[in-house]
């Protein structure tokens, strides 16, 4: 599970910092990497997209637990 988590942040975080390309400047990185200008797909681009939405919303299925877990405990929380 845990390379799971960590395959799907990647794709999430390859994704984000796509879209950001994209508004930022109009360059869309998935398709350059695949020689193709911005806007226009082929299988291997769709299916980077593909990977990357279904990241994102694996990531979102699980938010309830990476919430719970990355809350300090009593035992690790300091008190003054």
């Amino acid at each position: 599970m845990r390379k799971l988590n960590a395959l799907a942040a990647i794709l999430t975080i390859v994704g984000g910092l796509n879209w950001g390309l994209v508004g930022l400047f109009k360059f869309d990185l998935v398709a350059a990497v695949f020689g193709m200008q911005f806007g226009e797909v082929n299988i291997a681009s769709r299916i980077v997209y593909t990977l990357v939405g279904l990241s994102a919303a694996y990531l979102a299925s699980q938010l309830p637990t990476l919430i719970r877990t990355s809350e300090p405990t009593s035992a690790t929380s300091v008190t003054n």
